[in-house]
């Protein structure tokens, strides 16, 4: 990473469009990222054309192609009028969209997705290709949704689930520094999360409430030591639904960044979920941080 030393490393940026707003969005959105880390911005189109050689004539397919060229040089000097020093590179892949972004994000990269496309079903919060995008990534993926916002709020908000989060706070963290911004972490503990022990707990909800206190104002802490500079607020909240909460919080935030975990019990790739929630609700652009393998028995 070239932007700044502490942290994990903040690879190449990737933005997937096809010509929709959606992708427009998240293009723009993908450059100014690129541009914080000093980094390349990366844009793919892809159109599937192997697939469509099945059933489609040599002509089509070349249209096909031509198309998608002509939408990856307009998408590019859309990007380079707004940040003219920025280094942008462009892929046509004839594979489909989800492959071809992970493929294009290596081991370090951070793949850009709107949260619809060109699908017919306009109405869904996010639509197919992004949600496979999302809960089949190894490296971070960022949502690009929620309204623009003509002013920033000047804050970086972690959902942080339990210890193994410390990885997903440190690239908030990150984040916080790149936009000059402050960072909230939140810990949502669920008051129904044991139905058969909700009648038992009441009595010591405070108690739980301190140990996630202490947890979560142990992380800051830490957080806090990484990064001298950063402004480092821990908040822990009571609330029957984690994603609410959380969604909520994300009005005044200009970034969300949560655990991109699967599932546990599910056969496949699947989001959990609160994250699953979070990605179609969210105020603000969503950044998912892959767990590593050992680490997905805790749901979020």
């Amino acid at each position: 990473m070239d932007g700044i030393t502490a942290g994990p490393e903040l690879g190449t940026v990737i933005v997937g469009v096809d010509g929709s707003e959606p992708a427009r969005g998240a293009a723009l959105w993908a450059a100014a990222e690129a541009e914080r880390r000093e980094t390349t911005l990366r844009i793919v189109h892809a159109a599937d054309t192997d697939g469509r050689a099945v059933y489609s004539s040599a002509e089509s397919i070349e249209r096909v192609r031509a198309a998608g060229r002509e939408l990856l040089q307009e998408t590019a000097a859309a990007v380079t009028e707004l940040h003219p020093d920025l280094h942008v590179t462009t892929e046509f892949s004839p594979s489909t969209a989800v492959p071809s972004l992970h493929r294009a994000a290596g081991i370090h990269g951070t793949v850009v997705i709107g949260n619809r496309g060109l699908g017919g079903f306009t109405s869904l919060m996010l639509g197919s290709v992004a949600l496979k995008a999302a809960a089949g990534a190894t490296t971070p993926l960022a949502v690009v949704r929620g309204t623009h916002r003509d002013v920033e709020t000047g804050s970086v908000l972690a959902g942080v689930r339990d210890e193994h989060d410390l990885d997903c706070v440190r690239y908030a963290a990150c984040e916080a520094e790149l936009r000059k911004a402050s960072l909230r972490l939140m810990h949502v503990w669920n008051l129904l999360q044991s139905v058969g022990n909700v009648v038992s707990m009441l009595d010591d909800i405070e108690e739980i409430s301190g140990r996630h206190a202490h947890r979560l104002t142990a992380m800051a802490n830490l957080i806090r030591e990484e990064f001298p500079d950063l402004t480092v607020q821990a908040d822990v909240e009571k609330n029957f639904s984690v994603a609410g909460a959380l969604a909520e919080a994300s009005r005044h935030a200009d970034l969300l960044v949560v655990g991109g975990r699967r599932s546990p019990g599910y056969i496949g790739r699947t989001l959990g979920h609160a994250t699953h929630s979070l990605v179609h609700h969210a105020h603000c652009p969503v950044l998912l941080i892959p767990r590593h393998a050992n680490e997905q028995g805790s749901e979020s």
